[in-house]
């Protein structure tokens, strides 16, 4: 099926959305080649950026679907593009933790790289202006971010699923899930599902025989090679 982009209706920090013509339930996600860090305190940008993580993303998305995992994905568009559903989006981040890294290291005094017994899962309010500020359970239904503690359960319980998914498919390609963060939306009926992307943008991703990150912790500290690192994993999960 062939889709047409129409207008523009919002342009965040990875990526721009625009109308699908003709088709009022679906939008079209343009992934661009900037590189923001800390709430896009940094910024940066590579060639080629938005066309990885489309291409990451894509092959992410498809390969929950065949664990009967359901994303906003719908079709890929040209070299960075893609059409998915439109969906009406819970203002959560979920965050779900294999290994101690990031803001979970500096919060506790723990060491980057220790494992965690069991998977973590977090909920951050997604405002940038206030930075994405760590949320309960509690807060998130009494400032209605969420109606209940059911559909937060629903959430907590479709990320660990992806979870293990997604370290699975990783994992035959040498890469360690460190963590990642996801988002959800619902359709017209309620339903939930899994939204926005899950790329180098998203994830630690960690060399399994070097330890080396292949993530934007490269651009975050000024590790070099974040081009070359985001290739590399597109090569190994196009391979």
């Amino acid at each position: 099926m062939s889709y047409a982009r129409g207008e523009l209706l919002y342009e965040g920090k990875a990526k721009r959305v625009y109308t699908v013509q003709n088709e009022a339930h679906f939008v079209w996600l343009e992934y661009k080649n900037s590189l923001t860090a800390f709430n896009a305190l940094k910024k940066g940008e590579f060639q080629g950026k938005g066309q990885l993580n489309r291409n990451i993303a894509s092959i992410l998305f498809r390969e929950l679907k065949k664990k009967d995992i359901q994303s906003h994905w719908v079709s890929d568009i040209g070299d960075h593009d893609m059409v998915c559903m439109k969906l009406d989006m819970v203002p959560l981040e979920v965050v779900v933790r294999n290994t101690v890294a990031g803001s979970l290291a500096k919060k506790f005094g723990i060491e980057e790289g220790t494992p965690l017994r069991e998977p973590l899962v977090e909920l951050y309010y997604k405002h940038d202006a206030l930075q994405d500020p760590f949320i309960s359970d509690d807060q998130a239904i009494l400032l209605k971010f969420i109606e209940s503690q059911a559909a937060l359960d629903v959430l907590k319980a479709q990320a660990l699923k992806i979870n293990q998914v997604l370290k699975d498919v990783f994992k035959r390609v040498d890469i360690d899930l460190i963590d990642f963060k996801i988002e959800f939306g619902r359709d017209r009926s309620g339903t939930f599902f899994l939204a926005d992307e899950i790329s180098p943008d998203s994830c630690r991703l960690w060399d399994s025989r070097t330890g080396d990150k292949l993530d934007k912790d490269r651009f975050r500290r000024d590790l070099g090679k974040v081009e070359e690192s985001y290739q590399e994993v597109w090569r190994r999960l196009s391979s």
